[in-house]
């Protein structure tokens, strides 16, 4: 999995957002990434992850061994 496959995946997902997907290791299986959306508005921390965990459920397991995640609002 690449940087732009994680893009890709966030971006139809969360349209009309900020995403920024960094890849920590150079190694295409440890990323970190940031994620700016009004879908996060009135949703816990905890469950804004649970959002991302769900969309790489299949990756998480098999390419990506680590998913470091921040998540806002714009007014956050």
């Amino acid at each position: 999995m690449t940087k732009k496959d994680i893009f890709k995946k966030l971006e139809n997902y969360f349209k009309n957002s900020i995403i920024e997907v960094y890849d920590s290791t150079g190694n295409s299986n440890h990323f970190s990434i940031l994620v700016i959306s009004d879908k996060f508005n009135d949703i816990s921390l905890i469950n804004r992850h649970k959002m991302i965990y769900n969309i790489f459920k299949i990756e998480l397991t098999k390419e990506i061994h680590a998913l470091q995640i921040k998540v806002f609002t714009p007014d956050e």
